[in-house]
């Protein structure tokens, strides 16, 4: 990753593969629990993940057994993990003894279906467990959660650690049939934090809805869209025309405030939607514009960080041309 002000290595693993159903990844990579979060960056619907990506854990570091069984209709993934904060990503050295065990298993009961309607058909579940000790490393990334302009709208207090156990839980599914799309995540974050000499396990949770139709004609799928004819004027092709919205909330365990958070700064519920359109060029090039808006119930008090985001709705226009190969 080149942005921001430093190179990161984002993902590096190796992968080995025995069999389609019994394969063992190590290195860094996504944790195997939220749905969205998994989709490749170049495809998902939108310029950036929701409300409910933030709840997640990021990249990590550790083992991972995985696989496809019964010619892909089950997918499985299990692992050992050095264990990071919702939407964090690890870095490169651990110095805590504890781990972080996280799974995952995907249906897709129809896939083999001579019958369109039904072969597009996923659920599973997502889920980790951990233990912290003390640090503010097992928070959020930054100590808090972003709003889709990445604008923090809920910090925790300074002085706030994570101290004790960590979970996540994601039942998730996914619908796709010709040109329509559609993906509904559901994710709840434990957390037992501590502040000098309180301490309490709160429970954050987020859900999201998000839905695509190709205009020109062309398969949707949870890998992308293909189109049919490439850009070319010179033979009359135009690419794939894709539009997309999408609505989602994150909510704030009310325990939070006031010990754990400031209620005049930080907001205790975010609700976003969102309206697109993506061009798909060919395979590789797309070009994406978005608009998305966000509004939240507290906070609004502060002239910087979380007092200043959550004084009004956050607006957003996004554009964005992209290279994948």
């Amino acid at each position: 990753d080149f942005g921001g002000s430093s190179v990161q290595i984002v993902d590096a693993y190796l992968n080995y593969r025995y069999r389609p159903w019994l394969q063992l990844r190590a290195g860094k990579f996504k944790s195997p629990v939220g749905l969205e979060y998994l989709q490749a960056d170049p495809v998902t619907h939108f310029t950036e993940r929701s409300l409910v990506s933030s709840l997640v854990p990021g990249r990590d570091i550790g083992f991972q057994l995985w696989g496809d069984v019964l010619d892909g209709r089950v997918s499985y993934a299990a692992g050992v993990f050095n264990g990071v904060g919702d939407a964090r990503n690890s870095a490169n050295a651990d110095f805590e003894d504890h781990r972080e065990l996280a799974g995952r298993v995907f249906l897709q009961p129809f896939k083999t279906s001579d019958t369109a309607a039904l072969k597009g058909i996923g659920f599973g579940l997502g889920g980790s467990w951990g233990n912290v000790s003390s640090n503010a490393t097992g928070l959020p990334n930054n100590s808090g959660y972003a709003t889709d302009g990445q604008q923090q709208f809920f910090s925790y207090t300074n002085g706030v650690v994570a101290a004790g156990d960590h979970w996540h839980l994601s039942p998730q599914g996914y619908y796709f049939v010709g040109p329509f799309s559609l993906l509904a995540e559901f994710v709840l974050s434990g957390q037992e934090v501590r502040r000098s000499a309180l301490t309490t396990d709160l429970i954050h949770k987020a859900w999201q809805v998000v839905a695509g139709w190709v205009l020109t004609g062309e398969d949707a799928a949870f890998t992308g869209v293909t189109p049919r004819k490439p850009f070319n004027l010179a033979e009359g092709g135009w690419g794939a025309f894709q539009i997309v919205g999408r609505f989602g909330e994150l909510d704030i365990d009310n325990d939070t405030f006031p010990a754990f958070a400031n209620p005049a700064a930080s907001a205790s519920h975010a609700q976003a939607w969102a309206v697109g359109l993506n061009w798909f060029l060919n395979k590789n090039i797309r070009a994406s514009t978005s608009f998305s808006r966000t509004t939240f119930s507290g906070g609004g008090n502060g002239s910087s960080g979380p007092g200043a985001v959550t004084q009004q709705p956050e607006e957003v226009l996004f554009t964005r041309l992209q290279l994948a190969f």
